[in-house]
């Protein structure tokens, strides 16, 4: 009886911690939309992509002399399978993202982003075969219904005016290449643990920016502020180190369309981090839409736990 109890409460504090850890990734994902605006005031999206990474990298190569032991051995033929991930998915991935929100509004830009989950479920359903219920389905449908409403509703004078088309197809390919990249990343997980799949992939594909390195690099990276300097550290040490530590964890932990759902409270923190950074207004419609976020969050986790019981 009491080994028992101990299991139940050992779950529950897994599935707290398992929360937690989602709770943090969502955040600085969310934190990072007003730091690359302003790193793209005075970098451009390259030379900002490439000042990400070189933070990223040298966190990343002192980790892992220091702890080369919690890392999992390379294997040979998983060097290219693993440089193309990191190159796509990460490196390509920022490039378009970057791009784009130099062209398109904040609301197209959420809105095309919050697509990822859903290609996340269809790309699970189709490649790794994992069984997707109908609640959760429901679940996923009406969160995005409530990314909807808070992208084009959420705030007062929302547009979603699209000044270069090509800022929409950036983003729309960043946002197919980070579902990509999920399910890629979930079979090497079957080999590797979450640390070491970052760290591998985001290494190797970090060779890919070596050719955009130019004079441009070096003159605008001389001239930047404190304040643009805070913003590439942000992004590198918190919305890239630790948020892609923890997605690689968690999606070692469970199924990649059981996570992708998270993506959906991104845009409502985002908001609110507006809302207080740059006084932007806040709707009705964004707090109603923000409630479908969260009671289809709800819906996709209570059937897990409704699950567990019966188990």
């Amino acid at each position: 009886m009491n080994f028992r109890r101990s299991t139940i409460q050992n779950s529950k504090f897994s599935d707290i911690k398992f929360i937690s850890m989602m709770i943090i990734a969502v955040v600085v994902w969310a934190f990072a939309f007003p730091f690359i605006k302003i790193g793209l005031e005075e970098l451009s999206f390259i030379n900002l992509t490439i000042m990400r990474f070189l933070v990223v990298c040298l966190i990343f190569l002192i980790i892992f002399v220091l702890k080369t032991n919690k890392f999992s051995k390379l294997q040979k033929n998983d060097i290219i399978p693993i440089a193309i991930l990191g190159f796509f998915g990460v490196i390509v991935y920022h490039f378009g993202l970057n791009y784009g929100e130099q062209f398109i509004s904040p609301g197209i830009a959420s809105l095309i982003i919050a697509t990822i989950p859903i290609q996340i479920v269809i790309l699970a359903r189709v490649i790794l075969k994992e069984k997707i219920s109908y609640s959760k389905y429901f679940g996923i449908i009406l969160a995005l219904i409530g990314v909807l409403v808070i992208s084009i509703w959420g705030k007062e004078e929302s547009s979603l005016e699209i000044e270069y088309a090509f800022g929409a197809v950036a983003i729309l390919i960043a946002a197919i290449l980070a579902a990509l990249y999920t399910i890629a990343g979930k079979r090497l997980l079957e080999r590797y643990n979450g640390l070491s799949l970052t760290v591998y992939a985001i290494l190797f594909g970090s060779i890919g920016l070596i050719p955009f390195f130019n004079s441009s690099l070096i003159n605008q990276v001389t001239n930047m502020s404190s304040r643009a300097w805070f913003a590439v550290i942000f992004l590198g040490i918190f919305s890239t180190v630790i948020g892609y530590v923890i997605w690689y964890v968690a999606l070692r932990l469970k199924s990649a369309s059981e996570i992708s759902i998270y993506l959906y409270a991104t845009p409502v923190i985002s908001t609110i981090i507006s809302y207080f950074w740059f006084n932007d207004k806040i709707t009705i419609m964004f707090i109603f839409g923000g409630f479908l976020v969260l009671f289809g969050l709800y819906i996709v986790n209570a059937k897990k736990e409704k699950n567990k019981q019966k188990g």
